[in-house]
């Protein structure tokens, strides 16, 4: 009887302890199924019976019914980006251009728009992008339409308006995308921006004629200054040269009057001496080393070399021929 009790109260405690283990797994089973789990830069979006009916946007630990009563769905809130591609795009002048653009997008930390992107993409980022895209290829038609190809090419950076055409695109693409699918938009630039062959030539044939023109506007102004300047030069030459040729006649005036007055002088002091002086100056200027002259003795000036010098009138008397008269005879 006493070993038929033990085993009875072994087997007891056996079952007692496999019924507490089984109700520890379970319990821990169930709360591993209600306990949700929410990590940063993500949101848990909690459904019951597939309906979303509340947001949980705080990272860390939160509660739930376990399946199938309610379930979790994770949204990524990173920051996120996609590429439309090149996008063939007319101007305001109708020339055409390849235009590249990119998005920055995220899905707001915001339950009402949490509960808008489930519904409106079925949390698929990939499908978001490619709404996105769609959105953003159909803005940049719109856009380029707003501006000239001087407006987005130009090698004058101060006339370059990529800041303002980025600001339009984005203005379009903002409020539709929020509005529509609960998507933030975060930032919209171009990316690359080229230009096909057509456009290129026309261009450069444009930028060509441009060159042109200020070329021969900068060659006319240098024409229009050489000629002003090299008339103030001719004038100023002509003013100097006149002045010279003034300053020249009247030094040559007052040479000839004080030589004049020289000669007068010399010759009231001794006509004679004067006389002879003037009848040599005159020899010597018309024979030179190899002049051969035949004239009579008696002639002027030669007549000093055999008569001597010739008397000539009193001090404060005029000759009868100046010496000036005789040598031009």
């Amino acid at each position: 009887m006493i070993e038929t009790d033990e085993e009875e109260t072994g087997s007891r405690f056996g079952v007692v302890f496999r019924v507490a283990v089984a109700t520890l797994i379970v319990a821990a089973a169930v709360a591993a199924a209600c306990i949700v789990m929410v990590p940063a830069g993500s949101a848990v979006v909690v459904t019951r019976f597939g309906n979303p009916i509340r947001v949980i946007t705080e990272p860390g630990l939160a509660w739930k019914l376990p399946e199938p009563i309610e379930g979790t769905m994770n949204i990524d809130l990173r920051l996120l980006s996609t590429s439309t591609g090149l996008q063939d795009v007319g101007t305001r002048d109708g020339l055409r251009v390849l235009v590249q653009a990119y998005v920055a997008w995220q899905v707001p930390n915001d339950p009402e728009r949490l509960r808008q992107f489930l519904r409106s993409v079925r949390n698929d980022p990939d499908e978001a992008a490619r709404q996105l895209r769609s959105f953003v290829s159909a803005a940049l038609h719109i856009t380029a339409s707003n501006f000239e190809l001087a407006d987005l090419v130009n090698v004058d950076q101060s006339k370059v308006q990529l800041a303002n055409f980025e600001h339009q695109l984005s203005d379009q693409v903002s409020p539709r995308m929020l509005e529509g699918y609960g998507i933030e938009i975060r930032q919209v630039g171009i990316e690359r921006l080229t230009l096909p062959a057509e456009t290129l030539a026309a261009t450069v044939a444009r930028m060509r004629a441009e060159r042109e023109t200020v070329a021969a506007e900068r060659t006319a102004n240098g024409l229009r200054q050489a000629a002003s300047i090299r008339a103030d030069a001719d004038r100023d030459a002509r003013k100097v040269v006149a002045e010279a040729r003034r300053k020249a006649a009247e030094t040559e005036a007052n040479a000839e009057q004080d030589a004049a007055r020289i000669h007068a002088d010399a010759y009231s002091r001794d006509p004679g001496l004067y006389t002879t002086l003037r009848s040599l100056e005159a020899i010597s200027k018309v024979v030179g080393p190899n002049t051969s002259v035949v004239l009579r003795t008696d002639a002027l000036p030669f007549k000093v070399l055999t008569t001597g010098p010739v008397e000539g009138p009193a001090p404060g008397e005029l000759p009868s021929k100046l010496p000036s008269e005789v040598n031009a005879k």
